[in-house]
């Protein structure tokens, strides 16, 4: 049998591809270096096997296994990729489908709102959205390390300054989405009820003897960054600096709150409007923070027609209803597509 050590490499490199927006394959485990390797090693492998074949030879024994399993290895992730619409091979079929796809990074705070606007996008026909929801830090060093988006929603600036400055982004397409609130918030059935935040608050005694403030990790992640300017500048950052439950992301700090396992948390309106398992419970002032900005742009050389249609529909008053009701504000708006 002789098999197509290119097709082979283009398979699994696709597969690789697949999991910097997916994660893993589902129910096989194999991360994106694994991909890599066997997208690197396996060509070779068949090669080999190929050309002992068309000599009308037997390859020596333990390479028989190896070819076996390598044959395997291949059908099994390229029948997968078949079947998830991911292959080289039915993109190939469908060039018009692969071509309207739009890959999305956003942020993690966007999840509900932006999942609405792509199905609404889709059913319009405009494009399919794959959507991949993580920290702005996260997404943007993916992107930074060529992970394959067509467009990249932070939740503050300086992430998309990070990949403006490393040529990543297309600096024209990018604007000012979105803007948000930032807020204290407490479990539902806490006895915490309304809370000013402000210079003198003693935060350490709402979180009590042993309980920690849930927000995002104030290092990278922008709700976790925001906080610690917030309470920089009304003087509450000394109290709590070592008493922080800092998360991946504000979806993360959100649940530690909403189980009760962190008495209170710091994350913004629009993540404590969709849960009714938390309160909010204090507002920290405008002032006290830089404004909370959702810039939106194209990832470089990545800006296909579907992903400029997608940037356009979320300046529309469709995409502008669907972010008011989950508590945004609206920054970009045109009269539509």
């Amino acid at each position: 049998m002789v098999l197509p050590a290119a097709l082979a490499r283009a398979v699994l490199l696709q597969a690789a591809g697949t999991t910097l927006v997916h994660g893993t394959l589902p129910d096989l485990g194999v991360n994106k270096p694994i991909f890599f390797f066997a997208a690197l090693r396996l060509p070779e492998s068949l090669d080999r096997w190929n050309r002992a074949c068309l000599r009308g030879q037997q390859p020596k024994r333990n390479w028989r296994r190896k070819m076996r399993f390598s044959e395997r290895l291949f059908l099994m992730f390229a029948t997968l990729l078949v079947l998830t619409g991911s292959g080289p091979g039915l993109a190939l079929e469908n060039g018009t489908a692969a071509q309207s796809e739009v890959v999305v990074f956003a942020a993690a705070s966007t999840t509900n709102a932006v999942t609405e606007i792509a199905d609404l996008f889709t059913a319009r026909g405009l494009g399919r959205i794959t959507t991949s929801f993580a920290s702005s830090s996260t997404l943007a060093k993916q992107i930074a390390s060529g992970a394959p988006a067509n467009v990249y929603l932070s939740a503050n600036e300086k992430w998309m300054d990070f990949l403006e400055e490393k040529g990543a982004i297309e600096k024209a397409s990018r604007f000012d989405l979105l803007g948000n609130r930032l807020v204290l918030i407490a479990p539902v059935q806490s006895p915490i009820q309304t809370v000013d935040v402000r210079r003198g608050l003693d935060l350490a005694a709402l979180l009590g003897r042993d309980g920690r403030l849930s927000t995002g990790d104030p290092e990278h992640v922008p709700v976790g960054i925001y906080a610690r300017q917030a309470m920089e500048s009304l003087g509450l950052w000394d109290q709590v600096k070592d008493r922080l439950a800092p998360m991946k992301d504000v979806r993360a700090a959100l649940v530690l709150v909403e189980r009760a396992e962190a008495p209170l948390g710091v994350v913004y309106a629009t993540d404590a409007a969709i849960t009714k398992k938390v309160r909010i419970v204090g507002a920290f002032p405008l002032e006290s923070h830089p404004p909370i900005v959702y810039p939106v742009a194209a990832v470089a050389g990545q800006k296909t027609d579907a992903a400029a249609r997608f940037l356009d529909f979320l300046k529309t008053p469709e995409a502008r209803t669907v972010f008011e009701k989950y508590g945004f504000e609206a920054r970009s708006c045109s009269s539509g597509i």
